[in-house]
């Protein structure tokens, strides 16, 4: 049977010269299902997750529609709009439409947080024909009047459950209404939780439903493997595993972005380079970060969930969760950062006790069994021996362990001793104490 191509597609040649020249040949199933239902002007409702090729599924047959509807944006106004939740996906989404669009004359912009806003307000103000954005900044630039969004043909709701996730579902609803009640809407998202679908219902009229793989189905070329590793060896198995050079381009996972930190400082210590991504970091650090780490000038990147789904870098070797997600549909999105673009990969993930009710439950969604590795020096027989907790009593445990450490971290920082200055009668007292008499007491 032949596999159906692009230049099948009913696309217009602008777009097929676009395709072309960006090597793309053989649509995904999304982007098969997806774009002749959009080019048709329905309601989509897409199940998919990041990997299978969505952005092109929905802003290829975007960039036609709008040239076909042959209007021109107003101040300050864009045509179409896509929200997403991270910045990193912001402007992975951005420069994709750039690349798409490069024989239209079209106009994108871009807008999320941590940057300075001026750019962004300058990119707007004569409207643009499909405008990017993250909630927040979204929202922050219309209160200042900097934007409108009652001219809005096309709106695009990408990663709806991230978006559960990270908390923006009060921005999503504060940003509902000011959008025209007739447009035409494209919602996507990885998994179908009560939350979203009841979103979902809110959003979209008659909609198809596009769902190209299980909900909860991980890339069937990872290799995936757990390790049995007590809390206070995690770092040392993992300096234990990167002793391996086949483990040449490493994306881990922990929890929090203390957490993370502290991973970076030490495989830095340890000779390894290493940097980290996280919502505390600066966008100008988040994004040299992952250039360094597309590049090879960085070997591992340790990573907390906010970007699972913003990470879209080939060549990912290994995925390691130094800390097991708490639902198994982030380890699915976690591990789905190898193994793209037909290549494979492998996932290791160490558990404590507490953490294997997490992998137990991973087993159970996705139906597939993943291989046990004892063979390294940190291996606990006592966790393999210890009952397996309920999700529950094990987020429980691991919540009180970290406000204990929480609290005991506060202690500590409260009772360090004061530094002492110099005895009496050296002169670097005396120094002291003629500054303080001349200048008065520092505020």
């Amino acid at each position: 049977m032949t596999k159906t191509k692009f230049t099948d597609l009913p696309l217009i040649a602008p777009l097929q010269f676009s395709l072309k020249e960006a090597g793309y040949e053989t649509p995904t199933p999304i982007q098969l299902a997806a774009i002749p239902v959009i080019l048709e002007g329905q309601d989509l409702l897409g199940i998919a997750q990041t990997g299978t090729g969505k952005t092109a599924a929905f802003s290829l047959p975007i960039l036609q529609n709008l040239t076909r509807y042959n209007s021109r944006p107003e101040p300050k106004c864009p045509r179409a709009l896509i929200l997403t939740p991270t910045r990193e996906l912001a402007i992975q989404i951005y420069d994709n439409i750039k690349a798409y669009s490069s024989h239209l004359k079209m106009k994108h912009a871009v807008i999320y947080g941590g940057v300075g806003q001026n750019p962004q307000v300058r990119a707007l103000q004569d409207g643009v024909d499909i405008l990017v954005a993250t909630p927040g900044r979204l929202m922050d630039l219309f209160q200042q009047k900097f934007l409108r969004l009652d001219k809005v043909d096309i709106f695009v709701l990408d990663e709806a459950d991230r978006m559960l996730d990270m908390g923006f579902m009060q921005d999503i609803k504060r940003i509902l209404p000011l959008l025209p009640k007739r447009r035409h809407n494209l919602f996507f998202s990885a998994t179908m939780p009560p939350e979203i679908q009841k979103l979902a219902e809110t959003i979209l009229i008659r909609p198809k439903k596009v769902e190209v793989t299980p909900t909860s189905s991980t890339a069937e070329k990872v290799e995936q493997k757990v390790m049995y590793v007590e809390k206070k060896d995690k770092l040392d198995l993992l300096l234990h595993l990167l002793k391996d050079n086949n483990l040449y381009k490493v994306l881990v996972f922990v929890q929090m972005k203390y957490g993370a930190n502290r991973v970076v400082d030490k495989l830095v210590k340890a000779g390894i380079q290493a940097a980290g991504i996280h919502g505390d970091k600066s966008q100008s650090a988040r994004q040299r970060a992952l250039e360094d780490f597309r590049n090879g000038d960085v070997r591992v990147l340790v990573a907390t969930d906010i970007a699972a789904r913003g990470i879209d870098i080939d060549g990912i070797t290994h995925v390691i969760n130094l800390e097991m997600p708490h639902i198994p549909e982030s380890y699915v999105h976690r591990i789905g950062r190898t193994a793209r673009a037909g290549a494979s990969g492998q996932s290791i993930s160490f558990c404590t006790a507490e953490e294997r009710s997490f992998m137990y439950a991973v087993e159970k969604v996705t139906r597939q069994t993943v291989e046990l590795v004892t063979d390294h020096p940190y291996h606990s027989e006592a966790i393999a021996k210890a009952p397996v907790l309920s999700p529950g009593k094990a987020k429980a445990i691991l919540e009180g362990q970290r406000l204990e450490n929480k609290a005991k971290n506060r202690f500590r920082a409260g009772n360090r001793p004061e530094k002492k200055g110099p005895p009496h009668g050296k002169s670097s007292h005396k120094k002291s104490h003629k500054s303080f008499s001349k200048k008065g007491p520092r505020a």
